[in-house]
């Protein structure tokens, strides 16, 4: 979507105009998730905004130099005292061409209570009353801004993979949501990562800890690589977990995932696993998976 321009009020120049998605709805609809997979597209995402502050930081954000192109907000009942000057915000953005969109989740009232009751929350209106009487509270306060929402979204028999598809669709345009991989090597003696979505075990690599030469180097040197690649097996179980890899990508970007962490562990963390990272993280990056490589353990020795 083009944006205009507003006139910076320093310089006098003319601004882009950032985008403006607000996010709001019922509570337990999935706000979080929805405003998490604009975040993911590469929106400058702001929870639970005064909507007074939503014409100010639309200002900030033109004075960016295009830096912060895009900016969504979510506003919901916890700033419920705020909702009497959303009216005005909405206006005065209106008067500065500002191309905003408005993005309302709904779901009924049994699905509501469901989720409420499985996470053992009490509703943020119910007060000293029930769950319904919060959501009863909730959808009057709400009725006027879902009349005016530009996409309202029922979230009723949604899970979290389908509601980030239908975001997704309207806002990833043609473009592909990124998947973001970390490839961590670890030594498994340190423990597992807790944060790993794979384990990739490479010890039935020979250890080239035990030879002296290279014992002082990491899987860094082009050395320690090319003895680690040069064993039997391992350019195969390379190339057998970059294609598994390209497949589960595949399958992240479809389900709406988009960040992977990937642990490859031998025994100390030094050699072998390192060595093993970075061409994985090479395989990745060749797929068009942005990738970051940490090395947890190496130097702990």
């Amino acid at each position: 979507m083009s944006t205009g321009t507003m006139r910076d009020a320093d310089t006098g120049e003319s601004a882009a105009i950032p985008e403006l998605v607000i996010i709001s709805g019922m509570s337990g609809a999935g706000r979080s998730t929805a405003a998490k997979c604009l975040e993911d597209l590469g929106w400058f995402v702001v929870d639970n905004i005064p909507p007074e502050l939503i014409p100010p930081m639309v200002e900030l954000g033109a004075r960016s130099q295009g830096n912060v192109a895009r900016i969504a907000v979510v506003v919901d009942v916890r700033g419920r005292r705020f909702f009497d000057n959303l009216k005005e915000s909405l206006a005065t953005l209106d008067a500065q061409s500002v191309k905003r969109r408005i993005v309302f989740l709904e779901s009924s009232d049994e699905a509501l209570v469901r989720r409420f009751e499985s996470v053992r929350r009490p509703h943020p209106l119910q007060g000293d009353g029930r769950i319904v009487d919060g959501i009863a509270a909730e959808r009057d306060l709400l009725r006027e801004l879902r009349g005016d929402a530009d996409l309202v979204i029922d979230t009723s028999s949604l899970n979290v993979h389908e509601l980030r598809a239908k975001m997704d669709a309207q806002f990833a345009g043609e473009e592909v949501p990124e998947l973001r991989a970390t490839v961590m090597s670890f030594g498994f003696k340190y423990g597992l990562p807790v944060d790993a979505d794979m384990v990739i075990d490479c010890r039935f690599i020979p250890n080239p800890h035990w030879v002296p030469e290279l014992r002082p180097y990491t899987g860094l040197n082009d050395e320690v690589s090319g003895y680690v690649f040069g064993q039997p097996g391992a350019k195969e179980f390379l190339d057998g977990y970059a294609e598994l890899l390209r497949i589960v990508a595949e399958g992240y970007r479809r389900e709406g995932k988009r960040y992977v962490t990937i642990a490859v562990g031998c025994t100390g963390g030094k050699h072998r696993s390192v060595a093993m990272s970075e061409k994985l993280a090479h395989r990745l990056v060749s797929e068009g998976v942005e990738t970051v490589v940490v090395h947890r353990d190496m130097g702990r020795e």
